[in-house]
């Protein structure tokens, strides 16, 4: 081949190269799978739409520039086993797990995918992370317990009913955060000279004769912590305690709203909306083993008016002024 032609055809094949380059695969979209607790979106509310507009403030598009897995177990275990395999076999960049019970299913699916846990009440107890500040593993998050909160309630409580004394603690067993409930709320019972006795409801179906074993057993108020179950039968749980005159103390305003008495607890759609900070930090390659895990920010203490009047109980003055809002 002579010298000329060698040159044009180098030449051609260079010119060549940048079409090549541009026919490389495009960069993969990354793909998230969030695994909720409940059995919908529009179940989980507000929580659902703080996730969202969390990655929407930070530039993220389902389907445009991120990939969102949605998976509902509807509080059922095999369900939640189910479908968290199915997310860690779909080799997803980010797993997001919603709510304390829904961690322990997602922590038990994979060793390796980053995890990015919401409502976790003990991450370090629970060995989710080695501690908040280094987690040192696969795991990091928000938590929204403290046994101060705890405290709180029933402190509130205990201000606004005369005479109170005995209050019930209701938990569903079959979670791993009961006994952690049980526990600190004796404890802090104890502090403000009152008794607390625990009772149990796995289901729907159980809460009724929960219940009714209070009344029976002389209880004056009931506390509840954040769990599914009781996320999701709120309304339920709220009727059935003014039903038996039994002023309820919450964790969230989703709860209160329901028709508790009152709350006091994290800002918990917010803190859905930061979890989406993990995700983006993690898409742009931190590793959650350094990512320190975050506790509540903002606490809101919310009265209900309307549950009040309905026990006949009136909301005392110190508790409507230093109240975050009240719902008439």
């Amino acid at each position: 081949m002579r010298r000329r032609e060698f040159v044009i055809l180098l030449g051609g094949a260079a010119a060549l190269w940048p079409l090549a380059a541009h026919a490389q695969k495009p960069a993969k979209i990354p793909r998230i799978g969030v695994l909720w607790h409940a059995g919908s979106a529009e179940e989980e509310g507000r929580y659902f739409t703080g996730f969202i507009e969390g990655l929407r403030d930070l530039g993220y598009t389902d389907g445009s520039n991120i990939i969102l897995e949605h998976r509902f177990p509807n509080e059922t275990p095999d369900r939640f086993r189910k479908m968290a395999a199915e997310l860690v076999s779909m080799n997803v960049d980010v797993l997001v797990s919603v709510g304390s019970q829904t961690a322990f299913y997602a922590k038990d699916a994979t060793a390796t995918i980053p995890i990015v846990f919401i409502f976790v009440p003990d991450p370090v107890g629970s060995k989710f992370v080695r501690s908040f500040a280094r987690p040192g593993g696969n795991a990091t998050g928000l938590t929204h317990f403290a046994s101060d909160l705890i405290g709180k309630r029933l402190q509130f409580l205990k201000e606004t009913i005369p005479g109170l004394s005995r209050v019930a603690l209701l938990v569903n067993p079959d979670t791993e955060v009961a006994r952690l409930y049980r526990d600190v709320t004796d404890k802090e019972a104890t502090k403000l000279g009152l008794t607390n006795h625990t009772f149990s409801a796995r289901s729907r179906d159980e809460l009724e004769p929960a219940f009714d074993a209070m009344v029976k057993a002389g209880m004056q108020a009931v506390t509840i912590n954040s769990e599914g179950l009781a996320y999701q039968q709120r309304e339920f749980i709220a009727n059935l305690a003014i039903a038996r005159g039994l002023p309820l103390s919450v964790w969230s305003k989703e709860t209160l709203e329901a028709g508790a008495l009152m709350s006091y607890g994290a800002d918990q759609p917010a803190m859905c909306r930061r979890a989406a900070v993990f995700v983006d930090k993690i898409l742009k390659g931190a590793k959650p083993a350094d990512l320190p895990v975050e506790e509540p920010t903002k606490i809101e203490f919310l009265l209900n008016k309307k549950t009040a009047k309905a026990l006949g109980l009136a909301l005392p003055n110190t508790l409507l002024v230093g109240a975050t809002d009240v719902v008439e």
